[in-house]
């Protein structure tokens, strides 16, 4: 079945998510960190000086489906919401299996709406590479949402680069996003851990794996960067520099690091459409995907911060659903008869 022309494009949101109920009752058994608290009122994740309040909306299913009929939006890419498995040590892999257990019995339940992402135990990496293949071969994902930091690493790390690998081998996108970022303590003061700290987070694993030569090892690795990139995109050209001209860095790069960020696809999600435009303007509108980041910002804010820059209409269309398409490997006709 090929798509009407004349219909509106479909949009496919690649960031939502929603707390797994099963996991912030785990995590309020819990005398360390992450743990779940009941704060004002308010059950609150903490992890160390980062503080998230559960809003009843947070976990609620309907509400992300009345969100996405709000928006017009056709199709989401469901992911949970961190912390992830690495960060419960042993237990790590009954973690993963529970997370990507509720994750496809919610996508089960809305089979043309939604479809799942896997995260992964990384800290066993048995387990994890067993239940990378259980997610995607067993449950139907479609994708691996692979943190920014792992409990304090990074995915660039030897240790990890096999999840990589085995992404290209699946043909399956990896979606980075932030958890607890590394730079918590720095930004703690006037609550700027997810303003500030999260975009840092962004900015380093996409640096780290930029300057791995995973790009060049991996050139069909299909790899998504949250937030339009964090910082990077507007400080790639002190890179350029670096590697050029003072000669640091890695020596194994075949080109220039604002080059290989041409490589990887940005999402959307920032409430600011000038950095919307700058994004698309550097990168292209063949390299950028739409996402809400949904329950933390209002779909309807950045679909119509995107729709402010007047893009043509073709280019419009690759950004709001085209690309996460081919991205994920989607019919024409979204999810239906799946």
């Amino acid at each position: 079945m090929t798509a009407n022309p004349s219909a509106p494009p479909l949009i496919i949101d690649c960031q939502s998510h929603l707390f797994c109920p099963e996991h912030l009752a785990l995590m309020g058994k819990r005398d360390r960190d992450p743990m779940v608290r009941e704060i004002d009122g308010a059950r609150t994740v903490i992890m160390g000086d980062w503080r998230r309040k559960v809003l009843p909306n947070h976990s609620d299913e309907d509400a992300l489906l009345a969100d996405m009929d709000s928006s017009g939006i056709g199709l989401t890419a469901f992911s949970i919401n961190d912390p992830g498995p690495e960060w419960f040590g042993a237990d790590g892999p009954a973690v993963a299996q529970m997370l990507n257990d509720y994750a496809a019995a919610v996508v089960a339940r809305h089979p043309a709406r939604l479809f799942g992402l896997c995260v992964l135990p990384v800290q066993d990496e048995k387990a994890a590479q067993a239940e990378l293949d259980r997610s995607i071969r067993k449950l139907g994902m479609k994708g691996i949402l692979l943190y920014t930091n792992l409990a304090g690493r990074f995915p660039d790390e030897p240790e990890f680069q096999w999840i990589f690998h085995r992404a290209v081998e699946l043909d399956v996108p990896i979606l980075l996003h932030p958890p607890l970022p590394v730079t918590a303590a720095f930004v703690k003061g006037y609550e700027m851990i997810s303003s500030l700290g999260n975009m840092f987070d962004d900015t380093i694993a996409l640096t780290r794996i930029i300057l791995s030569g995973l790009l060049d090892r991996l050139p069909k690795l299909k790899l998504v960067c949250p937030h339009l990139g964090g910082t990077l995109p507007y400080i790639i050209g002190r890179l350029d520099h670096q590697v050029r001209v003072l000669k640091r860095g890695p020596k194994y790069l075949t080109r220039l690091p604002s080059e290989y960020l041409k490589l990887v696809w940005l999402d959307i999600v920032s409430p600011l459409p000038l950095a919307m435009r700058y994004a698309c303007d550097f990168m292209g509108p063949g390299r950028l995907v739409f996402a809400s980041d949904r329950p933390w910002v209002s779909p309807r804010e950045i679909l119509d911060g995107l729709r402010s820059l007047r893009l043509p209409a073709a280019e419009e269309a690759q950004i709001l659903g085209g690309n996460a398409r081919k991205l994920f490997n989607l019919p024409d006709d979204g999810m239906k008869g799946t």
